[in-house]
């Protein structure tokens, strides 16, 4: 089992003093946000979702959840499931990702409420308890506890870093989340249910796969990343694998902003390294890959799944990106053919998409089973779902990817296959795949994760 470690009364006091010291940027937001929380608060009186502990049927519950049917209910005869969702919506650097993951995840729980709902007993509102993290820690932790005492569990916490600043209290309230994200530190963490192949590992998979089928020699590989939890753990695989290769490394980081991208830009022109691992967001990407091929730069480019997103097409930088750049990613693209593929396609309405969307419908399947398998042990209550997410042995994702054990050590239960992509500009993703299975390298399949990449040795 995972350890899991729940240090109540610490995680208390750190969400405490974040929230007392975390503001949102603008006056205006802050005043929507008090009247968001007043109007949630309202809401929560009227529907009985905070307190003492209830019953639907033979299911038991406590916060967030009501018998009640939720608003606009497809079953006026279910009671109400309601999750939150904290993502980058409007003006942070994955403000371009935040919200077809969020529309997706809208169109997944709405499937689920039209076949029924969970157990046959709940519909799932994932509407009402959504908000904008700006793509800051201190504003994520403002807004989940804005909501969290009105939401049973998470369908969304959007960015490593802004993770990390509730994980805390998310432990000591045993509130379960999907994590819209990606580092190896979230397989350490009994509360979260990640979905595919961490950053660690992608980038692991990025340099095998370079080694084994790109026609130019790769002596040197330059990791280019944001620090933090998202761009360090894209790194520290990296690192891995050029060592296990015996490859010169070069680590640059660099700050969010096409005006942070001077100083590696300069270090991929001056150092021309064969591979760059890039883990940033595609404005940045864009900006760091045409700056340095209009300087001569004519090496290739492999970027972590959020480098991308179909806007770069359209971007200035584009003829670079397609001639130097390919995306590796945790599952397939928009348009594959797998059964889960298909299922989001039909919920969206829409053949054409972009892998926002993608990922939003991927990191949804594991909190439905985990909601699906509390009903059945008829306690829906808080320690009841996270109980329940320590038996999932086996999580079906419809193809998309490989079924995931959440009840073993967190070695045993990582995903090691990565896919990857090239630039297709018909396509309305941006991209269209290369590989049509995962692909798992030599350094990945032997690699033991035994703690947080970004924090090894």
């Amino acid at each position: 089992m995972r350890e899991t470690t729940y240090l109540r009364r610490l995680g208390v006091l750190l969400a405490l003093g974040l929230l007392a010291a975390g503001c949102r940027g603008g006056g205006g937001a802050a005043t929507d946000a008090d009247t968001e929380a007043a109007e949630d608060t309202e809401a929560a009186e009227d529907t009985g979702t905070e307190g003492e502990e209830a019953a639907t049927g033979d299911v038991a519950f406590d916060v967030g959840v009501t018998e009640e049917p939720c608003p606009d209910a497809v079953n006026d005869g279910n009671g109400c499931i309601y999750l939150g969702t904290i993502s980058d919506l409007t003006q942070g650097p994955f403000s371009s990702l935040g919200p077809p993951i969020t529309e997706a995840q809208a169109a997944f729980w709405r499937t689920v409420n039209e076949e029924g709902g969970i157990g046959g007993q709940f519909d799932v509102d994932v509407t009402t308890y959504v908000r904008d993290n700006l793509y800051n820690p201190e504003t994520h932790n403002q807004v989940y506890q804005e909501i969290k005492g009105e939401v049973l569990a998470l369908a969304q916490t959007l960015g490593s870093p802004t993770t990390a600043a509730i994980i805390d209290d998310m432990r000591a309230e045993e509130i379960v989340g999907a994590p819209a994200s990606w580092t190896s530190a979230w397989a350490f963490e009994d509360v979260l249910l990640e979905s595919g192949a961490n950053y660690c590992i992608e980038s692991m998979n990025a340099i095998d796969y370079a080694l084994e089928n790109f026609e130019s020699p790769i002596e040197t590989v330059t990791a280019v990343h944001y620090p933090g939890d998202y761009g360090d753990d894209g790194a520290a695989g990296a690192r891995v694998a050029a060592e296990e290769n015996g490859l010169e490394f070069i680590d640059v980081p660099t700050n969010p902003g096409p005006d942070n991208q001077a100083g590696a830009i300069d270090s991929l022109v001056s150092e021309s390294p064969d591979l760059v691992i890039m883990t940033t967001n595609p404005t940045d990407m864009a900006t760091i890959v045409g700056q340095a091929a209009a300087q001569g730069y004519q090496g290739r480019v492999i970027g972590t799944s959020p480098t991308w997103n179909p806007g770069v097409v359209d971007s200035p930088a584009i003829d670079a990106v397609e001639a130097l750049y390919i995306q590796s990613g945790p599952w397939q693209t928009y348009a594959s053919d797998t059964e889960g593929h298909a299922a989001m396609r039909e919920a969206l309405g829409s053949e054409e998409g972009n892998d926002g969307q993608t990922s939003g419908w991927a990191w949804s399947y594991p909190l439905r089973a985990a909601l699906e398998a509390a009903v059945e042990n008829g306690d829906l209550t808080r320690s009841g779902l996270l109980e329940a997410v320590g038996t999932l042995d086996s999580v079906d994702y419809q193809g998309m990817v490989p079924e995931i054990d959440y009840s073993g050590e967190p070695d045993d239960a990582a995903v090691r296959g990565t896919f990857f992509s090239e630039v297709d500009r018909e396509a309305s993703t941006g991209v269209g795949s290369i590989t049509e299975e995962a692909y798992t390298g030599p350094t990945a399949e032997t690699f033991e994760l035994t703690e947080p990449c970004y924090e090894a040795d």
